[in-house]
């Protein structure tokens, strides 16, 4: 079975293995590094799906105006 690594939501620590609660962790990742970029990336995908609501919000008020 491959590792796996979680990033620790709590403590910012990447672990090994399900040390912590799933409520308290991230992952898993296949790597040390990936998990220790795991809000990086929750951030940048946050920030797409804002900008694609917003850009859905747009079409469908126009959509109302017509």
């Amino acid at each position: 079975m491959a590792e796996e690594y979680y990033y620790n939501l709590v403590t910012g620590e990447v672990e090994k293995g399900r040390a912590a609660s799933a409520h308290n962790r991230m992952g898993p990742y296949s790597s040390p590094e990936a998990a220790r970029h795991a809000m990086e990336k929750a951030q940048a995908r946050n920030e797409s799906w804002e900008e694609d609501d917003e850009a859905w919000d747009f079409w469908e008020e126009r959509a109302d105006d017509e």
